[in-house]
């Protein structure tokens, strides 16, 4: 697999900066969707995390003609039945910002105790061949629950409103090394690290 390239498939800045971190190391050159210009994008219409991952896996490789790793990954809230869920980054509205998101879940959940905000991050990973074939598939969570209000500036998306169980900062205030330890993109990538090392195995 020596000179082999991997595709991020993500437009989202943040995810690739710390996807790019998660995968240092391995023998292989990492593209994001920013060096393919004029690649269309895959639309998510699946109706799970694992759906969306597959599709975007799939729908980006065959476009590409690399071996391509996409995710799908969201914030599940207990006392809103699961929501955002895969919505998670259309909440509220497609065009939103993730403060006016963050805003918009803290707002309905004004009224419930910080006994019951339960919530997890889940994230699914699909690994696919420049032919679009699904080469491996993983899904991990992360349970906590949702701060009273925003804190911390790292990571982004809805990090500064989740608090992962046995810690008491958030997401956004945790050093990068202990959240990519127990987070759940950092449990997924830890899988397709694995599997994309086995590729280099003679």
């Amino acid at each position: 697999m020596s000179g082999q390239q991997l595709l991020i498939a993500t437009t989202n800045v943040g995810k690739v900066r710390e996807l790019r971190s998660l995968l240092l190391g391995l023998p292989v050159t990492l593209l994001s969707l920013a060096d393919f210009p004029d690649i269309e994008s895959v639309a998510e219409t699946g109706s799970t995390f694992a759906e969306n991952a597959s599709l975007k896996a799939s729908g980006y490789a065959l476009q590409a003609r690399v071996l391509t790793l996409a995710d799908d990954s969201g914030l599940a809230v207990d006392e809103l039945k699961g929501r955002p869920g895969v919505h998670s980054a259309r909440y509220v509205y497609p065009s939103a910002s993730y403060p006016e998101r963050v805003a918009s879940l803290l707002a309905e959940l004004e009224s419930v105790a910080a006994r019951t905000r339960a919530a997890r991050f889940i994230c699914a990973m699909a690994v696919a061949s420049g032919g679009g074939e699904i080469l491996f598939e993983t899904e991990k969570s992360c349970e906590g629950h949702i701060a009273a209000a925003p804190r911390g500036t790292e990571g982004f998306g809805y990090d500064p409103i989740f608090i992962p169980d046995g810690h008491n900062q958030t997401f956004a205030e945790l050093p990068a090394e202990i959240k990519n330890q127990i987070s759940h993109r950092g449990l997924a990538l830890r899988a397709v690290r694995e599997f994309i090392g086995s590729l280099t195995v003679p």
